[in-house]
Protein backbone atom coordinates (compact mmCIF):
# COMPACT_ATOMS: atom_id res chain seq x y z
CA UNK A 1 0.00 0.00 0.00
CA UNK A 2 1.46 3.60 -0.80
CA UNK A 3 1.40 6.00 2.00
CA UNK A 4 -0.01 8.82 2.13
CA UNK A 5 1.11 12.22 -0.20
CA UNK A 6 3.01 15.07 1.62
CA UNK A 7 1.87 18.19 2.99
CA UNK A 8 0.22 20.93 0.68
CA UNK A 9 3.14 22.57 1.03
CA UNK A 10 5.49 20.19 -0.41
CA UNK A 11 3.13 20.30 -3.28
CA UNK A 12 4.69 23.38 -5.00
CA UNK A 13 7.43 21.63 -6.69
CA UNK A 14 7.60 18.40 -8.17
CA UNK A 15 9.95 15.70 -5.95
CA UNK A 16 10.19 13.57 -3.16
CA UNK A 17 10.24 12.94 0.47
CA UNK A 18 12.95 10.39 1.54
CA UNK A 19 13.27 10.35 5.61
CA UNK A 20 14.12 13.79 6.46
CA UNK A 21 15.10 15.55 2.55
CA UNK A 22 12.73 16.73 0.42
CA UNK A 23 14.42 15.50 -3.15
CA UNK A 24 13.60 17.15 -6.62
CA UNK A 25 15.76 17.15 -9.98
CA UNK A 26 18.05 19.79 -9.15
CA UNK A 27 17.29 20.65 -5.16
CA UNK A 28 17.88 18.80 -1.86
CA UNK A 29 15.60 20.35 1.26
CA UNK A 30 15.71 20.02 4.45
CA UNK A 31 12.04 19.27 5.41
CA UNK A 32 9.95 20.48 2.60
CA UNK A 33 10.66 23.31 -0.18
CA UNK A 34 9.96 26.83 1.75
CA UNK A 35 6.35 28.81 1.03
CA UNK A 36 6.79 32.40 0.06
CA UNK A 37 6.42 33.36 3.53
CA UNK A 38 8.84 30.73 5.27
CA UNK A 39 12.47 29.62 5.29
CA UNK A 40 14.00 26.56 3.82
CA UNK A 41 17.20 25.15 4.52
CA UNK A 42 18.50 24.16 0.93
CA UNK A 43 21.81 21.35 0.71
CA UNK A 44 24.04 21.66 -2.53
CA UNK A 45 27.16 19.92 -3.01
CA UNK A 46 28.71 23.54 -2.38
CA UNK A 47 27.40 24.04 1.26
CA UNK A 48 24.10 24.99 3.33
CA UNK A 49 21.90 27.83 2.49
CA UNK A 50 19.14 28.92 4.28
CA UNK A 51 16.45 30.72 1.97
CA UNK A 52 13.93 33.23 3.21
CA UNK A 53 13.94 36.82 4.47
CA UNK A 54 17.49 36.39 6.35
CA UNK A 55 19.07 34.10 3.83
CA UNK A 56 22.77 32.80 5.16
CA UNK A 57 25.47 30.73 3.45
CA UNK A 58 27.79 28.29 4.33
CA UNK A 59 30.50 25.85 2.56
CA UNK A 60 30.31 21.90 3.81
CA UNK A 61 33.86 22.91 4.96
CA UNK A 62 32.42 25.87 7.33
CA UNK A 63 29.96 23.45 8.69
CA UNK A 64 31.01 21.78 11.84
CA UNK A 65 27.62 19.97 12.93
CA UNK A 66 23.66 19.84 11.17
CA UNK A 67 20.71 18.46 12.70
CA UNK A 68 17.30 18.77 13.00
CA UNK A 69 14.74 18.47 16.15
CA UNK A 70 11.49 18.01 16.80
CA UNK A 71 11.44 16.00 13.60
CA UNK A 72 7.68 13.82 14.34
CA UNK A 73 8.31 10.31 14.37
CA UNK A 74 6.25 7.68 15.75
CA UNK A 75 6.12 4.10 15.49
CA UNK A 76 3.86 2.11 12.24
CA UNK A 77 0.89 1.80 14.16
CA UNK A 78 0.79 4.78 15.20
CA UNK A 79 1.09 6.30 11.98
CA UNK A 80 -1.44 4.22 10.67
CA UNK A 81 -4.01 5.08 13.12
CA UNK A 82 -3.39 8.96 12.65
CA UNK A 83 -4.02 8.53 8.86
CA UNK A 84 -6.99 6.27 9.46
CA UNK A 85 -8.30 8.86 12.09
CA UNK A 86 -7.51 11.61 9.52
CA UNK A 87 -9.20 9.75 6.94
CA UNK A 88 -12.03 9.35 8.59
CA UNK A 89 -12.54 12.72 9.82
CA UNK A 90 -12.39 14.14 6.86
CA UNK A 91 -14.84 11.80 5.31
CA UNK A 92 -17.05 13.13 7.93
CA UNK A 93 -16.40 16.89 7.33
CA UNK A 94 -15.35 16.89 10.92
CA UNK A 95 -11.74 17.74 11.16
CA UNK A 96 -9.65 19.07 8.77
CA UNK A 97 -5.88 18.17 9.65
CA UNK A 98 -3.59 20.97 10.22
CA UNK A 99 -0.31 21.73 8.24
CA UNK A 100 2.98 19.89 8.25
CA UNK A 101 4.54 19.89 11.75
CA UNK A 102 7.38 21.99 12.48
CA UNK A 103 11.28 20.97 12.46
CA UNK A 104 14.18 22.72 13.38
CA UNK A 105 17.47 22.87 11.33
CA UNK A 106 20.43 23.57 13.63
CA UNK A 107 23.94 24.55 12.24
CA UNK A 108 26.78 24.84 14.04
CA UNK A 109 29.48 26.97 12.35
CA UNK A 110 33.20 25.90 12.39
CA UNK A 111 33.44 29.33 14.32
CA UNK A 112 31.30 28.08 16.99
CA UNK A 113 27.87 29.98 16.03
CA UNK A 114 24.86 27.80 16.03
CA UNK A 115 22.14 28.88 13.98
CA UNK A 116 18.60 27.38 14.55
CA UNK A 117 15.87 27.87 11.43
CA UNK A 118 12.49 26.16 11.29
CA UNK A 119 11.15 23.90 8.00
CA UNK A 120 7.78 22.39 7.66
CA UNK A 121 8.30 17.98 7.77
CA UNK A 122 7.90 16.25 4.70
CA UNK A 123 6.11 13.40 6.65
CA UNK A 124 2.52 12.90 5.92
CA UNK A 125 1.90 11.77 9.78
CA UNK A 126 5.43 11.27 11.10
CA UNK A 127 8.73 9.19 9.79
CA UNK A 128 9.65 6.21 11.09
CA UNK A 129 12.59 6.90 14.10
CA UNK A 130 14.81 4.44 11.45
CA UNK A 131 14.36 7.25 8.65
CA UNK A 132 15.40 9.83 10.94
CA UNK A 133 18.20 7.70 12.28
CA UNK A 134 19.81 7.02 9.18
CA UNK A 135 19.29 10.72 7.71
CA UNK A 136 20.92 12.32 10.45
CA UNK A 137 24.29 9.67 9.76
CA UNK A 138 23.64 10.91 6.18
CA UNK A 139 24.07 15.01 7.17
CA UNK A 140 26.57 13.80 9.42
CA UNK A 141 28.46 12.73 6.01
CA UNK A 142 27.61 15.52 4.60
CA UNK A 143 29.76 17.82 6.79
CA UNK A 144 32.74 15.34 7.42
CA UNK A 145 33.04 15.68 3.32
CA UNK A 146 32.27 11.97 3.23
CA UNK A 147 29.51 12.01 0.72
CA UNK A 148 27.40 14.75 -0.92
CA UNK A 149 23.50 15.73 -1.89
CA UNK A 150 24.83 15.00 -5.41
CA UNK A 151 23.46 11.51 -4.62
CA UNK A 152 20.21 12.14 -3.50
CA UNK A 153 19.57 14.40 -7.13
CA UNK A 154 21.55 11.63 -8.74
CA UNK A 155 18.95 9.22 -7.16
CA UNK A 156 15.82 11.37 -8.32
CA UNK A 157 16.97 12.01 -11.52
CA UNK A 158 17.26 7.91 -12.22
CA UNK A 159 14.40 6.94 -10.59
CA UNK A 160 12.09 9.61 -10.60
CA UNK A 161 9.68 7.89 -8.37
CA UNK A 162 5.89 8.46 -9.65
CA UNK A 163 4.53 7.47 -6.01
CA UNK A 164 5.11 8.17 -2.56
CA UNK A 165 7.74 5.72 -1.23
CA UNK A 166 6.31 3.28 2.01
CA UNK A 167 8.18 4.24 4.76
CA UNK A 168 10.52 0.60 4.44
CA UNK A 169 11.57 1.78 0.68
CA UNK A 170 12.34 5.10 2.08
CA UNK A 171 14.75 3.18 4.47
CA UNK A 172 16.43 1.18 1.73
CA UNK A 173 16.92 4.21 0.00
CA UNK A 174 18.63 6.16 2.97
CA UNK A 175 20.67 3.22 3.54
CA UNK A 176 21.95 2.83 -0.10
CA UNK A 177 22.81 6.97 0.14
CA UNK A 178 24.44 6.21 3.62
CA UNK A 179 26.85 3.52 2.19
CA UNK A 180 27.75 5.27 -1.23
CA UNK A 181 30.71 7.73 -1.22
CA UNK A 182 31.21 10.70 -3.29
Amino acid sequence: MVEASPPPAADRRVGSMVGLFWISGDEVYLGTPPTPEGAGVLLSPAGVRITGDAPREWRWSDVMDLQVTDAPVRSALTRWAARALSVAAAALDAWVPDGPPEMTVVITTAEGDRVETPVFSGAATAYTEREVDISLGLLARFTRGESSPAVLTHWWNEVRPGEVLRSRDREAVLEGWLATSH
